[in-house]
């Protein structure tokens, strides 16, 4: 007798847990929709190795990039960097919002100032800083790098230091374009 109901027991609790939401780590994105942005580097080549100048290894100072292809309608870009290869979880290394929609890039070296002369206001990064902050991974296998832009059809109504999460939920259901460009890096 005991044995049938150890076994209704663990029935029932296979059962639960069949049922039960599945807990994830893969972080929440946003839904494909709009347009494609080409952004590039003259840095680093898309999935290319990303040079130590622009890690916390070297300089720290953010790449130069360059994108095309922004709709006519757009009244601000977003760029987010981010490495979501971190051990902890996606670790964001860049917050840049209200850049205006006829930038074609950013320079070499961005200021980690709270916004820029261009009006473009930056966020705060997983470092606890303003502004960029470059690939510093534990020892082992390459990272990845992603810098993701959006065009959006609103100028977003946030203050500097804004974090990634925030800006992710202003920007929901107003991108119009999106485009991404990854680089690796590694420290051996």
């Amino acid at each position: 007798m005991r044995d049938w109901v150890w076994k209704l027991a663990f029935l029932g609790i296979l059962i639960v847990a069949s049922c039960a939401p599945k807990a994830t780590s893969t972080p929440v994105e946003l839904p494909s929709e709009g347009a494609v942005l080409e952004i590039t580097s003259s840095a680093f080549e898309a999935e290319g190795t990303i040079p130590s100048r622009y890690t916390c290894k070297g300089e720290n100072v953010s790449p130069p990039l360059r994108w095309t292809g922004v709709p006519g309608e757009a009244k601000s870009l977003v760029l987010i960097c981010d490495d979501p290869d971190a051990p902890r979880g996606t670790f964001v290394h860049w917050v840049i919002f209200n850049i205006p929609p006829s930038a074609t890039g950013l320079p070499e070296g961005v200021p980690p100032k709270p916004a820029l002369e261009d009006g473009s206001i930056q966020g705060k990064n997983d470092f606890g800083r303003i502004g960029y902050g470059g690939p510093c991974p534990p020892p082992g296998p390459a990272h990845r790098y992603f810098f993701k832009l959006y065009a959006l059809d609103i100028s977003l109504d946030l203050p500097s230091g804004a974090t990634k999460e925030q800006v992710l939920k202003a920007m929901e259901g107003h991108i119009i374009a999106k485009g991404s460009l990854m680089g690796r890096y590694a420290i051996k």
